[in-house]
């Protein structure tokens, strides 16, 4: 993906640390005993440090360069959702609102509560913001066999889409019928909301390729492979062996891809897209 050197949004915000770069212990053996007393009772030892006044410090190492290519990777890339869905929603006669972004290591307080890194990313509707953990891409090269930076463009677009639904109330409308439906139907609705997700990041794709010429050779193999591999049949067959079609939250490996190729096929968002199909 041609990304380096185009111009990056300024909603990001860097919580990695306490503030971009990775926390190093200051202070004596005393200190380094104490802290690990606290954690060994459930605390914070972070915590510790930062309100500790003498004995020890907090001390901000800086940033990789590889950790702030990557910011400046993402950052690239939400920039581009953010002058495509501009475009987008002025041609709907709305206006675009854009949606802040997270990067956090481990754990993560949002509007929707705490998350830990294990979740992957993901997007809270309450505050209006996406979360990643850049470890997630590590993981998803190589844990999940999807290396390659429009992969990367691939998770942070779906998120994205995930905040254009909100914008346009698919995602309230969505949890409202899922209250009020069995949990196989819920896990239904979700699933269909997701692949709209994908939906909508294939229609970036194609966009943002209009409009900036980024792609390069492979990178839509890219993002079709990322989807392939976090699709849940696959996911659940590495985990247990087993798949639970029923219990799918997001999707077959062959529907995410072929949703995301109905988005780079597309000219027009139709918000009932997989609301109101039998053929997912």
């Amino acid at each position: 993906m041609r990304w380096e050197g185009r111009e990056q949004s300024g909603n990001v915000e860097d919580r990695r640390g306490g503030g971009g770069g990775r926390m190093a212990l200051g202070g004596g053996l005393g200190t380094l005993v104490l802290l690990l007393i606290v954690w060994l009772l459930g605390g914070d030892p972070m915590q510790l440090l930062q309100q500790t006044g003498g004995g020890g410090s907090a001390v901000e190492a800086p940033a990789s360069p590889g950790e702030e290519r990557a910011k400046a990777f993402v950052a690239t890339v939400l920039k581009d959702t953010e002058t495509i869905w501009h475009e987008e929603f002025a041609r709907m006669g709305k206006r675009y609102e854009e949606p802040r972004l997270v990067l956090f290591t481990s754990k993560v307080q949002s509007g929707c509560g705490f998350a830990g890194a294990q979740m992957g990313p993901f997007y809270c509707p309450a505050d209006r913001t996406v979360y990643i953990d850049l470890s997630f891409f590590d993981e998803l090269s190589e844990r999940f066999g999807a290396p390659g930076d429009f992969a990367q463009a691939y998770v942070v677009a779906h998120e994205v889409g995930h905040h254009v639904q909100n914008l346009l109330g698919i995602s309230g409308k969505v949890q409202q019928m899922r209250q009020r439906s069995s949990e196989v139907e819920g896990n239904d609705l979700s699933v269909r909301l997701e692949l709209q997700a994908d939906f909508l990041a294939g229609m970036w794709a194609r966009k943002g390729q209009q409009k900036f010429d980024f792609l390069e050779e492979g990178d839509l193999e890219e993002a079709l492979r990322a989807a392939n591999q976090i699709g849940d049949d696959t996911l659940q067959r590495q985990a247990q062996g087993t798949v639970v079609p029923d219990s799918f939250t997001h999707g077959s490996s062959a529907q995410r891809m072929r949703w995301f190729k109905k988005g780079l096929q597309s000219d027009r968002f139709d918000p009932n897209n997989t609301f109101q199909t039998d053929d997912l």
